[in-house]
């Protein structure tokens, strides 16, 4: 008898898998594409080709306006430091009126604090330990202990920021960025020569690989 109605039981799971399902799937058919979707490109969707810098030959002061530079320092000088930056890197003074590339130009000054750290030595001599012997010379036992004493010192100094941005001439979009500082110098003739390490610096990566 229980052979029978389990018998039963699966033949009544069979016919209700058999059962034909309520749930029937059912789709719209998609809208038409408008007409201008044929001639859209979408340029987001795909990767922007790697910029060609080897095209780039000669520039142009941005908006024909000359670097800026700082109250103790000649734009002048920031401009005759760029120039032969660029020139070092293949890059030459536009002779027409069209250039391939656009540059700007800055310079200003800030304040840094520096940090110092001096080791001074001491003697401290007392019992129980290992000391130097002032008098005779090297190490003996039972007169103190020879160390150091860290000093943290802290000033301020003034540098010269400068900052450099090229564009291209024909998109306006940027294709270079950087700045670099130099401490700034008393004397004119320093000052000149930090200022042209500090470009040189700043167009130290130029062209990227």
């Amino acid at each position: 008898m229980p052979y029978r109605l389990n018998l039963g039981l699966l033949a009544l799971v069979l016919a209700g898998c058999q059962a034909s399902n309520p749930y029937v799937a059912s789709s719209r058919p998609l809208p038409p594409a408008p007409p201008q979707a044929a001639s859209t490109f979408d340029a987001s969707a795909y990767p922007a080709p790697p910029r060609d810098y080897g095209r780039y030959r000669n520039w142009a002061w941005r908006n024909n306006q000359l670097p800026t530079g700082s109250a103790d320092t000649d734009p002048a000088a920031l401009a005759d430091a760029v120039s032969a930056a660029l020139d070092q890197h293949g890059l030459r003074p536009a002779r027409e009126a069209r250039s391939d590339l656009l540059v700007s130009a800055n310079l200003r000054v800030e304040r840094r604090l520096r940090q110092v750290r001096d080791d001074y030595p001491y003697d401290n001599y007392g019992y129980g330990g290992m000391g130097y012997n002032r008098y005779g010379g090297g190490y003996r036992n039972g007169y103190g202990v020879y160390g150091s004493v860290p000093i943290v010192r802290t000033y301020e100094v003034e540098v010269m920021v400068v900052r450099l941005d090229l564009f291209d001439a024909g998109s306006g979009q940027p294709v270079w960025s950087s700045s670099a500082e130099t401490a700034s110098k008393d004397n004119q003739g320093e000052r000149a020569d930090a200022l042209r390490a500090a470009v040189l610096k700043a167009l130290s990566g130029y062209p990227p690989s």
